[in-house]
């Protein structure tokens, strides 16, 4: 049982974050991918997906937990929902803090030497696992991401409810009823071994995640006493919230707005308006990268997206004319 215990100063600065990030949800898809009986939400997007990986996501693969704690890559990078973000925080994260994060973690003795080669910070280490990470985000969460995304806000928003209706204690109460219990001023949670946590001041952050079954994990950084502290609650709760993991039925559906821009164009309008990496288009297009380019640049030139750089990424979005093409289209 994890036991995380509140003051006053505790529930006022408990919030609610967007997503894990697209690393960590990536790590925690392999992790359920592993798992020998899956949930049923699960069971369609495995038989989907089992066969996607390739020997490219080997060097992130074997550094699953034989036993134990897992890999933090929220710690190592970061909570952007941007993949090609999160690569680049990875490949500039320090090296002591990757050691740092690998020690707890058990891998397999057969991949031991390439965890030490991890640990050590080696360069080339560090971006075959970064091209690991990436390999692993193409195949397993890229083509479910735009509906993943509406499903973690969807949660983020039935938590601003029942905040502004009863405030933050009717938010701890409300938490996953089957794997959490709020008792003032503890929040109990279903947990592989007794942890008690004095949160002392800092708050704590809520965060939905997709590929998560009747679990949570307390992740905080153990050398910062400043950091906050996040519990992560299942979005997933039965079938019809795991839609969103439903293979996509092609790239958009057959209507006015693929017949004015073109499906691929009006696919890739779609998914601008949350958010968009160059890669991440290419996974969920099926396209190369200078196809994507040039469909990019199209949009750009209507005005309809723009395009930004975000650490080593490039991100597109869309204006306010596309939203209202957008929304129009619907």
């Amino acid at each position: 049982m994890l036991r995380i215990h509140f003051t006053a100063e505790d529930l006022a600065r408990t919030r609610v974050a967007a997503t894990i990030g697209a690393a960590a949800e990536t790590y925690y898809s392999l992790e359920m991918l592993c798992r020998r009986s899956l949930p049923l939400p699960f069971q369609r997007w495995r038989a989907t997906v089992i066969n996607r990986l390739g020997e490219e996501a080997r060097p992130l693969v074997t550094l699953l937990p034989a036993r134990g704690p897992g890999l933090d890559l929220l710690a190592l990078a970061g909570d952007s929902p941007d993949i090609d973000h999160a690569v680049d925080v990875l490949l500039r994260a320090p090296r002591t803090q990757i050691r740092r994060e690998l020690q707890p973690v058990t891998v397999d003795p057969v991949h031991l030497p390439w965890a030490r080669a991890v640990a050590d910070g080696g360069t080339d280490a560090r971006r075959l696992l970064a091209a690991g990470l990436l390999a692993c985000h193409q195949a397993t969460v890229a083509p479910y991401w735009a509906a993943s995304r509406s499903r973690l806000d969807a949660v983020r928003a039935q938590y601003a409810h029942t905040f502004l209706e009863g405030g933050v204690d009717a938010l701890l109460a409300s938490l996953s009823p089957a794997l959490m219990r709020w008792r003032p001023p503890v929040l109990e949670v279903r947990y592989p071994r007794p942890v008690e946590v004095h949160l002392g001041g800092r708050g704590l952050i809520l965060v939905p995640t997709l590929f998560s079954w009747r679990q949570s994990s307390l992740l905080h950084d153990p050398y910062d006493d400043a950091s906050v502290p996040r519990l992560t609650v299942p979005a997933v709760t039965d079938p019809t919230t795991g839609a969103a993991l439903s293979p996509p039925e092609g790239p958009v559906a057959d209507d006015a707005l693929a017949a004015l821009l073109g499906r691929t164009r009006a696919a890739a309008l779609r998914a601008a308006a949350e958010g968009c990496s160059t890669t991440e288009l290419a996974a969920r297009l099926g396209v190369s990268l200078p196809a994507v380019s040039q469909h990019t640049k199209a949009l750009r030139d209507a005005h309809l997206i723009t395009t930004s750089r975000r650490g080593g990424s490039v991100l597109h979005m869309t204006t306010a004319l596309g939203r209202e093409l957008l929304d129009g289209n619907r």
